[in-house]
């Protein structure tokens, strides 16, 4: 069982017989000691976001989940097609609803990890994926860069630039189209650049 102090950004739990994971969480203290946590969560099967409201008192089931690796195939309207690198004809589909803003930061062929949520309701030996974790640093090339003009700050400016996947990102002035950049995929943020171009 869960408590309400180890819930995190990530974690899955079961609640209302659903699993939900994790999106944002604060904590805030309310008066004669006690505390409330006001997160926002995901359904991980309908990808529906809630803002709910849990006391220090509350316990959650942990879902029952497994972690392997899977590559990213390709995108095809609003699904994400991902396959098992040991065997290409497992293929899982992924809504976009239910993967969000992580689609920002796939490119073809994408080493990552897929979460599986196991049916122990039903007894069945098949896993449903619901879920995928990026690498917390990748490296992404430029593919559109307006040219920095010096003189543009008196600090040390930014602009916009477009990366291979589409994902736009606020950059220093001295990136270049076909540089590669280092990005954080939890804050979304430029960390550095890798390859001058």
């Amino acid at each position: 069982m869960l408590s309400m102090n180890d819930l995190s950004r990530g974690t899955l739990f079961i609640l209302d017989g659903a699993p939900f994971e994790v999106l944002e969480i604060s904590h805030s203290h309310i008066g004669r000691g006690g505390s409330n946590t006001t997160a926002r969560v995901r359904n991980a099967k309908t990808g529906q976001v809630y803002t709910r409201t849990f006391k220090q008192s509350d316990t959650f089931a942990e879902a029952d989940i497994e972690k392997r690796p899977i590559s990213f195939l390709y995108s095809h309207r609003n699904e994400y097609i991902f396959i098992d690198p040991k065997d290409r004809s497992k293929r899982f589909p992924i809504s976009l609803e239910i993967l969000g803003d992580k689609t920002m930061w796939l490119k073809p062929d994408m080493e990552l990890t897929g979460v599986f949520l196991s049916d122990s309701s039903t007894g069945s030996p098949q896993a449903e994926i619901i879920s995928i974790i990026l690498p917390i640093k990748l490296d992404l090339k430029v593919t559109e860069a307006p040219p920095g003009l010096r003189g543009d700050t008196a600090q040390g400016g930014t602009k916009l630039a477009t990366l291979e996947t589409g994902a736009k990102v606020s950059v220093p002035l001295f990136i270049n189209q076909d540089d590669v950049v280092r990005i954080n995929t939890e804050s979304g943020e430029y960390t550095e650049r890798v390859i001058k171009a």
